[in-house]
């Protein structure tokens, strides 16, 4: 008879920030299934009416699978609340052997469109409180026989594409890699600090609020990020410094086949931030379609050519139901070899659109390639993909604009 599985993460102590719902709960939920100890460090204590779980449900659920859970209410913004946090870890489990940093915050905006009081808010969620709270944490690490720091943070990629749409962000999302940077250098032979970041995007309510319901047929679960987590905390202190795509570990784990992560397996994967293989997968997705263009038409390009003939049909399948689910106006800013400018009102009657300027003021400004455009409304190229590859740039209100997807989606049987 072959003796039972090594359960790696038995009896440690794990403090996972941010881990009522999501990934920080996936890679709890994991550790559970081990009897290791949980400290779930989150802010929600009370039911939230559009995200699922609290610390307490968490909690339940850790039990439920042979683990120790300690709920707390923290903002890792606070110190205080992260003192008191770790000390109820230490007098109730012994010590801490294992922080997992996945609270974050994201708003996906451009300079002039992002308040200071979200810059303000992602900073202090990712980068002050990764730091503060590995600070609080360290003393106890340095106890544990076999310690490890685990950040949510990507390798720190420095093309500009990444910065251009949303450089709040990736200086706030940079920041957790940095503590990844500096202390797995500090800390060498005594903790293994370490960041994992996923190749693909993932499905949790964060993510739909970004990109709708619908962008999770694009996504995989949780379960491939806490099966990559539970193979690094595994690893002894000397594994430090690495900065981990999920894949990437698992097949070096044996894992041969993905589908079992994928949420609707067989669909196109949407690709994560701040690689550059996302931007390449893109680029080949779009490479697949062939745009007509007219060549030898001295015609203007508002009235030929293959925006125009996307806008002509757009004219054509407006109607209140549409105007009424979007409730925005469009602005198109494109360059390339059918450079010019184009609105859709969706806010206003039954709708509109044409070449120029919006008749009101736009609430989303699109920039991007005429081709890349004219991909889009052929629903070759999603406006999530291309935002997230540097191919289309927005300003303006996120909510709309996520709108355009679904809206283009009504469309698409006529486009």
């Amino acid at each position: 008879m072959m003796p039972p599985p090594r359960r790696k993460l038995a009896g440690q102590t794990l403090f996972i920030t941010g881990a009522s719902r999501g990934i920080g709960k996936a890679i709890a939920l994991k550790a559970a299934k081990d009897g290791a100890n949980v400290v779930i460090a989150a802010k929600t204590a009370q039911a939230h009416p559009k995200l699922p779980g609290t610390i307490y449900t968490a909690a339940e659920e850790i039990e439920a699978l042979g683990g120790k859970a300690l709920p707390c209410i923290v903002d890792v913004r606070d110190e205080k609340q992260i003192g008191e946090a770790v000390e109820q870890a230490v007098r109730k489990f012994g010590g801490i052997d294992i922080l997992v940093n996945n609270a974050s915050a994201i708003n996906l905006t451009g300079t002039l469109e992002t308040p200071m009081k979200k810059v303000d808010l992602m900073l202090g969620v990712n980068l002050r409180g990764t730091y503060l709270t590995s600070k609080l944490c360290i003393p106890h690490l340095l106890k544990s026989k076999n310690p490890h720091i685990l950040n949510l943070s990507p390798p720190l990629n420095l093309n500009p594409i990444w910065f251009k749409n949303h450089t709040a962000y990736t200086m706030a999302k940079y920041g957790m890699s940095m503590c990844v940077l500096g202390m797995a250098e500090e800390f060498r032979g005594s903790i293994a600090v370490n960041a994992l970041w996923p190749k693909t995007a993932i499905q949790t309510a964060a993510m739909e609020m970004l990109g709708g319901a619908e962008v999770g047929k694009q996504c995989r679960n949780v379960d491939i990020m806490s099966d990559a987590a539970y193979a690094i905390l595994g690893k002894p202190r000397s594994y430090t410094g690495n900065f981990i795509i999920d894949e990437e570990i698992l097949k070096t784990e044996g894992i041969k086949d993905f589908d079992i992560y994928a949420v609707a397996p067989g669909n196109a994967l949407l690709p994560d931030f701040f690689l550059d293989e996302a931007e390449a997968l893109v680029q080949n997705m779009g490479d697949q379609v062939v745009i007509p263009v007219v060549k030898g038409d001295s015609r203007s390009a508002a009235t030929s050519g293959p925006i125009a003939e996307t806008f002509n049909i757009i004219k054509g399948v407006l109607n209140p139901d549409i105007v009424k689910s979007t409730g925005g106006v469009y602005k198109f800013d494109l360059s390339g070899e059918h450079a010019g400018v184009w609105f859709i009102d969706m806010k206003n009657g039954g709708g509109s659109a044409g070449s120029g300027e919006p008749p009101v003021k736009a609430d989303v400004v699109m920039t991007m390639d005429s081709a890349d455009f004219t991909k889009m409304f052929a629903g070759k190229l999603k406006p999530t993909m291309a935002f997230m590859s540097g191919k289309l740039m927005i300003k303006g209100d996120m909510t709309l604009a996520i709108k355009m997807e679904k809206m283009m989606s009504m469309m698409k049987s006529k486009l």
